[in-house]
């Protein structure tokens, strides 16, 4: 008998990147309080971390409900690696890793903190390095699931680039998905992650770049979702 979820956290880094999901709850949606909302008798809690890793991590720890929440859904826009895919082509990332935690060798090559036995890559969250999403919860839909790198710095050369692919052969490429993850694993809240590619990972350039057709993309996954109403446990 599938469980319905009762009351869904919801992050984005940045406001923006929540907009279209805002707009759904004031429209369609009742407005309990200034941070919670329902739709379909579920009690919704829109929240806005901070870009990159340190920000989302801090933020859902010192969300005052985390312990009663039963879903946590990351959405936002990504880089793509895989030039498979479409920009604007949405995602649920089942693995994501930390890309840029260690240190510069002199040479250029970049050792991570794995690596450099300061962390155990098999212990708890980590399963080789990644945190994989192994969640009952999951969201009824089409979306493919891929892997997601999570940095500070986003990729802006060749070197970097190619450097990170060779060594982690992931899909994506955001700043917050893996601290999410973690606050999510160590605070034993179920959760998913929702991206949609706004550019593909390669020397800077935003002309090549659809952050809005991105952020349309990954917030009309997320409220097709909960119009169906097919956030469930499996």
């Amino acid at each position: 008998m599938k469980n319905k979820i009762k009351k869904l956290l919801i992050t984005s880094a940045t406001s923006f990147e929540l907009v279209p999901f805002m707009d759904f709850l004031e429209k369609e949606g009742h407005k309990k309080s200034f941070f919670e909302y329902s739709f379909n008798d579920i009690s919704i809690f829109p929240l806005v971390t901070g870009v990159g890793p340190t920000f989302t991590a801090f933020a859902l720890s010192r969300f005052t409900d985390i312990k009663e929440i039963d879903f946590a859904v990351n959405i936002g826009i990504a880089g793509a690696y895989n030039k498979s895919f479409s920009i604007g082509d949405t995602f649920q990332v089942d693995r994501d890793c930390f890309g840029d935690l260690g240190v510069e060798e002199a040479d250029g090559s970049f050792t991570d903190v794995f690596d450099l036995e300061l962390m155990n890559a098999k212990s708890f969250p980590f399963a080789k390095k990644w945190m994989i999403n192994d969640t009952k919860k999951k969201m009824t839909s089409d979306l493919e699931t891929v892997s997601c790198l999570t940095v500070s710095r986003v990729a802006g050369t060749n070197a970097t680039l190619e450097s990170r692919l060779a060594k982690y052969s992931a899909d994506l490429e955001s700043m917050e998905g893996a601290a999410f993850a973690y606050a999510c694993k160590m605070m034993q809240v179920d959760y998913l992650q929702l991206r949609s590619v706004s550019n593909y990972v390669e020397i800077r350039n935003k002309n090549n770049w659809n952050i809005d057709l991105a952020i349309q993309n990954v917030n009309a996954a997320l409220i097709k979702s909960l119009r169906a109403n097919t956030l469930y446990n499996s």
